[in-house]
């Protein structure tokens, strides 16, 4: 923080270092980044960023937004940049950032917004983005889940639970997305092939409360990247305790907290439970 002198800002770890949360993803058919935020540039000349094929927008709030114009060299490389946000993120974009929306007549390597409104789960590349929407105070929010489908053919791997998706479940067992599962049964004598989604990460970067229609749809989930600010709570985002507490509802297998203050150290991760992590700034994960 500008101006202070506490134990973390003048921590030795470069992990206390941080700057505004943001994602890049890449797959094998595509890259796109969630949000661009103040710091934007500094992210994607440390990473060596090279490609963005889309960004995706959680919310319109300064530290989400205010590098936008820096896609300008990603959208002179394509032509134009794939903007997603819901309607009203997409409006105060438009806004904020006239001059690339509204250019009558840009120049060549000026950034080149092509807006998409998010109003229900979409697809970039084979990864399929429903969008989360969550409280960050009195605002709403999107959250993401970043999903991919993969195809199963043996039938005795497939839990009875998952062939029959209007059971109820217990204890540990998966939720089923709304996508319903898809089989589909080829010649005579072959085995069924079983269509499932593999819920990868969920990403909650800035939200007050995760009301249980948005946990049942992240159950189980890969990895839960969350908002978590600091122990003391905060009218517009998760507490230490609270994110812990949607941890629990959703069970991931991993859990990063991030949007984190200047309040919570990196060595605070040594307190918390096994699977949960303070993330970073450069953390890189696989799947």
């Amino acid at each position: 923080m500008i101006g202070c002198d506490c134990a973390v800002c003048r921590s030795p770890d470069p992990r206390d270092k941080r700057l505004r949360s943001s994602v890049y993803i890449e797959t094998p058919e595509t890259a796109f980044i969630v949000d661009t935020g103040t710091d934007f540039r500094t992210q994607a000349l440390r990473e060596n960023i090279r490609r963005v094929d889309a960004v995706v927008f959680t919310h319109s709030h300064t530290d989400h937004i205010m590098g936008f114009d820096d896609l300008r060299r990603f959208s002179w490389q394509r032509g134009s940049m794939p903007v997603y946000a819901s309607a009203k993120t997409m409006a105060d974009l438009e806004r904020v950032f006239m001059f690339a929306f509204k250019g009558t007549n840009p120049f060549p390597g000026y950034l080149k917004p092509e807006p998409h409104l998010v109003n229900g789960p979409f697809f970039l590349g084979e990864t399929k983005i429903t969008p989360l929407p969550v409280p960050h105070g009195k605002a709403e929010v999107n959250g993401y889940l970043f999903s991919r489908s993969y195809w199963n053919t043996d039938l005795q791997s497939v839990r009875p639970a998952e062939l029959h998706p209007a059971e109820p479940k217990t204890g540990n067992e998966g939720v089923l997305s709304q996508a319903a599962d898809k089989m589909s049964a080829g010649r005579t004598g072959q085995s069924p092939v079983f269509q499932h989604e593999r819920k990868v990460i969920a990403y909650l970067s800035d939200c007050s409360a995760v009301p249980d229609e948005i946990a049942q749809t992240i159950f189980g989930v890969e990895c839960l990247i969350i908002d978590a600010l600091r122990e003391k709570p905060h009218p517009t985002h998760l507490s230490v305790g609270q994110a812990l507490e949607v941890a629990t509802r959703v069970q991931p297998k991993e859990t990063y907290f991030i949007h984190i203050a200047h309040e919570l150290a990196q060595s605070f991760e040594q307190t918390l439970p096994p699977h949960t992590h303070i993330a970073y700034d450069g953390l890189k994960l696989s799947f």
